[in-house]
Order: structure tokens, then C-alpha cells, then sequence
């Protein structure tokens, strides 16, 4: 082993594609720990990581899973993340709490650009990781070793170093040798490896493999370089220590390979995690959180469970926290240690150490919280939405419980989001794709007890005028008593699209008060808000250019309907036109997709490439720049992943609105019809 002695609880973070066999990898690490009696399986819905409902439903992970072990007189908190890009945010927060990711791949090297989002991510923020190539029982994996490595780092900007070589029979590995202390051992079930003699065949490989990690390391040391240059044989704790160091300083990757279902090479990994992760001190400092002596803790996940109420599970980064204590001007009620779905009552936290607080309702994910104030630490922004879901409650009176409900999955979740647009009167709640809304919806149901009523969102069309004209608006009622009297002429005509919404007055001689000029245009405004069409009108000039009064019976109100009933007739001779809303969208794929993204947007209705450019900060990928109608945007996501094996994103933002005309539009002025306009 390296240095590292017995002290402060680490945090690993279980990462990787979906299907890579992360849960399995957890469910043996834990089990070789000796924390569980014997292992479950994905299949049967029985592990550690997957005990939520919406897991086992789906076989996938859906949110990161907790569980704490030992293993060999070290403290360990291990984290499964979910491998679907649609949890990704699950992820980003685990392992931005953690000292160090294990990254899990597949040995086929077509899969492996499936692990691009995870590395970069790691890569960007510095955070110290390994990687385990699982699966390599199958069949012909042992051939591929070589190829999955070479591909996978093409898409890592850290050196990915080998310190383990197979041991085959066939196209079966049985074993492993390894590079710093160049021991064989022969995997066996359910124990320890078996130390085995260095098979002669296998010597070449291991010599070259270990040449090759000896020199990476040099690039970092100056006296390992020295020792290679005089063809000197370092020692073995030389080698070893310096594997640590270049791992905690994230300046490479060390690469294993076994089988999570066999539990082979999987003690060989627990172990290098003990020998080669980062203390919660060196974390805290690579996360620029300040030396103190006072106690800090970070909540990294919010969890609402049922009959338990809110938990806040952090991480502590300095001092302990003791139940019933207070953080930040919160009561801590309860302080329980995580197993998956158990909850393990403690009377204190010390530095390192994940738990989930209770009861903390004040507090939110990514606070920072000492005993009297909450500090703001580093923390990544929220994934922009993908997709969106229109609700509606299926019971009368369920609407206050569905906003409450939101709100708290929103608080779980920070790639979910709620939008009550005033528009269109629709409550839209925004996920990163189909599964994710799926799963908030079924959410709902399972937590809330709501039945929720869901269709695409409306799209937010406009009109505007093409024609100018001038119209006429009179308004006189007489009941007895005072009457109402408004008269005006407005000179109406067409805006440069953007240009918005301008109102003029061009009375002469007082033919209008002043007074009523604003009820004039506060009648046109009002007009606006749904026009012929049934949308609201945009980019239109009115001015007041004449008009009459009555010193008795004219009022704000009177003009205000005589200005609705000119915009009336101002409709059908100024030749309103529907506007849609059109997007620019920027979608993000590796070079070898670009076609495919670019075939994706001129597929689609409206559908305009503006060009590509390679993706800043990422090798070998391409920014796909287009317009797509917003009525087309509702599958993109679906189908970009589809394309490219769901590593594809894409951002978006309104750009501007465009005329839209023939069939298309009188199918949407018809579905208008059938709405009512909002109140």
C-alpha cells in the first residue's frame, strides 16, 4: 500500500454509461466489503442501488444510491449514479461531493464514446478518477481490452494507464497480473484472488505494459525518469507512491478490468481505492473550501422521503455535527447513515462522512452550512431542459397538492422545472427527456397520490398585420341617467418583425382629451391580447389621429371599448398573418455524427442548418448551429440520442418569430378555435 493511513470516511462515485453494469458493480464491491451477506441482482430489482419503485420498474438507476462500508479498516461511502443521460444531474451532484469516481465501461470499443459526458465532466473539474472495464467475462472481451482502451482515450484528456494485464485461457481472462508489484493471481469465486506463478506467456505483454506505466509516471517525476534513464529498477513503493500521487492530483487514470457479477478484479479495485483516493482534506482543498475551524457541511442531494419527511444528505467537509445541533439557524433532527433504502440511526457526524440530515426544511442542495451562517461553494448550474409536459389534475381541487408536489420533486431534482405560463394558462413541467418525465409522473402518483392528466404544451404563436388602414371605433350607450359615449380614428399599420408594439397620439384641436389618450391605448393593449387569429398581436403601430367626446357622458371606459371596436375593424382590412416562434439551436455530437444532427434538423419542417463548428474544449466534436420551429422542437431530444448514442445534447433559446402560412397555419388557427382565450 501506499501512505495512506486509517482516517477520515472517503466518497466514491460509481459512474458511466447506462448498461455498463454500475449497480452490479456496487452490489460486489459491497459484497466483498463484507456488507452484505450475498448479493441481489438488477434482474431480480433486489440490490443496494436500485430500491426505489421507479427503479425496479424500469431496471435502471434513476437516482443516485447510497451506501456505506469498510473495507480493510477503511471507511468508505460508495455512490451509484445513474447511467442514462436523462439522470444525469443525479451524477453531477454525487460526484461533486465525492473524493474520487470509479468510471465503468463496456470492453466493446463501439461503446465506449458512450462514456464521453462522464470523463469530460470529471476532466473539467478535476476530479480524481479510475476506470474499470466490466463485463469481461463475456466471451472474445479478453481480444477487445486493447481496442476499448485506445478508444476511450481518445475521448479522455488524461492519460488512461493499464496497471493490470490479463491472464487468458482461451478468450477467457482467469486472472490478472500486476504492473507495480508484478504478482499473478488467478481469480477464484467468492474470495481473494489466489497468488499463482507468472505464466511465461504472458511475460512479454507485462513487461511492455509495465514500461509504458513507468514512463507515464516519469512525465510527473524527475527522479522515476533519472532511475528509467540509468536503467534502474524503482522500487516497488517508489512505483506505488507515485501511482497515489498522480491519481489524487488527477493527472492520470489508472485502468482496471474484471466482471461485477463474478466479482472478479474487484477486491483489486477496492484496494487501489484505499491506496489511491484522495482524503476528504484534499478534496475540500481542490474544491476551494476555506481552512476553518468551525463546522461545514454540504447538502449534495434533497430527498422528500414518505413518513420521514425531508432529507438533507451532505457531506461533512470539517468538524462533526451532533444530533439536535443547529446549521445555519437549523434544528438537526436526526442524523442517519444511508444503505440504500435503510436508514442507520447515529448521534453524530464527523468529517467525511455522508449522511442525511432531517427536518432541515430551510436548507437546499448545494448550500453550504456551518452552525450560524450558510456559505455559498462551488457548484455546477442546473442541465437545461429538454422536454416538456403539460399538466392538468384529473380530481377538482388537486391543484394546490400538485404544486406543492412539484415544488418538492423540483427540489430533488434540479433538471426538473415548473413553468405556469400566464399565456396559455398551462402548468409545464420541463425534464431532460421521455424516462425522466415519466418517472416525475409516476412520482406523483406513487408519493402524492395524484393522477396527472399530460399533453405536449401549446406553442406560443403570435400574429400581426400586413396592410395598413384606418379605422373607425364608436361606442354610445345611453340607459337613463348618464350614458357612454367614446369616438375615435386610429391610422393602424404593420412593425418590422421584433419591433414590438408603438402607440401615438396625433389629436388636433382637442377633438379628444388628453385625459382619455391612455384609456385609447389601454383598450388597443387589451385588443392585442388575442387577436382574428385567436393569438396575441405583435409588432403593430396604432395612433389616435381623431375622434369626438361628450363633456357628460364620455369616461375611460367608454373610450376604452370604442378603441376595441376599431381594432375589430381594423382586423379583417389589415390582413392579419400567424406568426410562429422559431428556435436557434445549437446541438452538440462527436464529429462522426455531425451528418446525421444536420440530416436531423432539415428533416423537420422549418428546419434550417446555419453551419458547424468544432465544440470548444472537446476533441473530435462538432456544434451543429440551426433554426427549428419551436412546434417541431417537441422529439428532438428523443431522436438526437437515438442518433448518437445518446452522448448527443443540444441548447436552445426563442430567436424570433417567422411568418407562417397555407395548411399548417389554418390547422393551428382551427385548434385555436377550440380554446378559450385566457381570462
Amino acid at each position: 500500500m501506499s501512505g495512506n493511513s486509517q482516517s477520515t470516511p472517503r466518497v466514491a462515485a460509481i459512474v458511466g454509461p447506462y448498461l455498463s453494469g454500475k449497480t452490479s458493480l456496487m452490489e460486489s464491491l459491497l459484497f466483498v466489503a463484507g456488507a452484505l451477506p450475498r448479493k441481489g441482482s438488477v434482474k431480480e430489482g433486489n440490490t443496494v442501488g436500485d430500491s426505489s419503485m421507479e427503479a425496479k420498474a424500469r431496471q435502471m438507476s434513476v437516482e443516485a444510491s447510497i451506501a456505506a462500508c469498510t473495507f480493510q479498516g477503511e471507511a468508505w461511502t460508495l455512490i451509484d449514479c445513474p447511467g442514462s443521460v436523462e439522470f444525469r444531474q443525479e451524477a453531477v451532484h454525487a460526484v461533486m461531493a465525492a473524493d474520487i469516481a470509479v468510471v465503468v465501461c463496456d470492453p466493446d470499443p463501439a461503446r465506449a464514446l458512450m462514456a464521453a459526458p462522464a470523463l469530460k465532466f470529471l476532466d473539467d473539474h478535476k476530479i480524481p478518477h479510475v476506470l474499470f472495464i466490466n463485463k469481461m467475462e463475456a466471451p472474445g472481451s479478453a481480444g477487445k481490452l486493447k481496442d476499448a482502451l485506445n478508444a476511450l482515450q481518445v475521448i479522455s484528456e488524461r492519460p488512461l494507464v493499464l496497471v493490470e494485464v490479463p491472464i487468458r485461457e482461451g478468450d477467457q481472462i482467469t486472472g490478472y497480473v500486476d504492473l507495480i508489484s508484478e504478482h499473478a493471481y488467478k481469480y477464484e469465486a467468492d474470495k481473494d484472488a489466489d497468488l499463482v506463478q507468472l505464466p511465461e506467456s504472458v511475460v512479454p505483454e507485462e513487461q511492455e505494459a509495465r514500461q509504458a506505466l513507468l514512463e507515464k509516471l516519469a512525465d510527473f517525476d524527475d527522479h522515476l525518469m533519472e532511475e528509467l534513464l540509468s536503467d534502474l529498477v524503482p522500487p516497488q513503493e517508489e512505483v506505488s507512491e507515485d501511482l497515489a500521487k498522480d491519481v489524487r492530483d488527477d493527472l492520470l487514470v489508472p485502468v482496471f478490468f474484471g466482471s461485477a457479477d463474478k466479482d472478479a478484479g474487484v477486491r483489486r479495485l477496492f484496494q487501489a481505492l484505499c491506496d489511491e483516493a484522495p482524503r476528504v482534506e484534499h478534496t475540500a482543498v481542490r474544491l476551494g473550501i476555506p481552512e476553518g475551524k468551525d463546522t461545514l457541511v454540504q447538502v449534495f442531494k434533497t430527498v422528500h422521503a414518505q413518513h420521514v419527511g425531508k432529507l438533507s444528505i451532505s457531506r461533512v467537509w470539517r468538524g462533526e455535527v451532533a444530533d439536535g445541533s443547529s446549521l445555519a439557524g437549523n434544528r438537526v433532527s436526526g442524523i442517519n447513515k444511508l444503505f440504500g433504502a435503510q436508514q442507520l440511526k447515529q448521534q453524530k457526524a464527523t468529517m467525511g462522512e455522508v449522511v442525511a440530515l432531517g427536518r432541515m426544511d430551510e436548507v437546499h442542495t448545494s448550500e453550504g452550512l456551518t452552525p450560524n451562517a450558510k456559505v455559498e461553494l462551488a457548484w455546477p448550474e442546473p442541465l437545461q431542459p429538454m422536454l416538456a409536459l403539460s399538466l392538468h389534475t384529473s380530481k377538482s381541487g388537486d391543484d394546490v397538492k400538485l404544486s406543492l408536489a412539484l415544488q418538492r420533486l423540483c427540489e430533488e431534482d434540479a433538471s426538473l422545472k415548473v413553468e405556469q405560463n400566464a399565456e396559455t394558462q398551462e402548468r409545464i413541467l420541463w425534464g431532460q427527456g421521455e424516462v425522466h418525465l415519466k418517472c416525475a409522473l409516476d412520482r406523483l402518483k406513487s408519493r402524492f397520490g395524484l393522477d396527472v392528466l399530460h399533453h405536449p404544451p401549446m406553442v406560443p404563436y403570435r400574429e400581426t398585420f400586413t396592410k395598413a388602414a384606418k379605422v373607425h371605433g364608436r361606442h354610445k350607450h345611453q340607459t337613463g341617467g348618464h350614458g357612454q359615449f367614446g369616438d375615435v380614428w386610429l391610422e393602424v399599420k404593420p412593425r418590422q418583425r421584433g419591433e414590438g408594439f408603438e402607440f401615438e397620439e396625433k389629436i388636433v384641436g382637442g377633438v379628444v382629451p388628453k385625459n382619455f389618450f391612455g384609456a385609447v391605448e389601454h383598450g388597443v393593449v387589451e385588443w392585442m391580447k388575442r387577436g382574428p387569429l385567436g393569438f396575441p398581436v405583435v409588432d403593430i403601430y396604432v395612433a389616435l389621429v381623431d375622434g369626438s367626446y361628450h363633456t357628460v357622458d364620455s369616461s375611460d371606459m367608454a373610450f376604452k371599448t370604442a378603441a376595441r371596436i376599431g381594432m375589430n375593424e381594423a382586423a379583417p382590412v389589415c390582413h392579419p398573418v400567424l406568426l410562429e416562434p422559431i428556435c436557434e439551436v445549437h446541438i452538440a455530437v462527436p464529429s462522426e455524427f455531425t451528418p446525421k444532427a444536420q440530416r436531423l434538423v432539415t428533416g423537420r419542417r422549418g428546419g434550417q442548418v446555419l453551419g458547424f463548428d468544432a465544440r470548444p474544449g472537446w476533441n473530435g466534436w462538432d456544434v451543429v448551429s440551426a433554426y427549428i420551429p419551436q412546434a417541431e422542437m417537441g422529439d428532438v431530444v428523443v431522436e438526437l440520442r437515438s442518433l448518437t448514442m445518446g452522448v448527443g445534447s443540444f441548447t436552445w433559446a426563442f430567436h424570433h418569430l417567422q411568418e407562417l402560412i397555407g395548411r399548417d397555419a389554418d390547422k393551428v388557427v382551427e385548434a385555436r378555435k377550440q380554446t378559450k382565450a385566457p381570462a
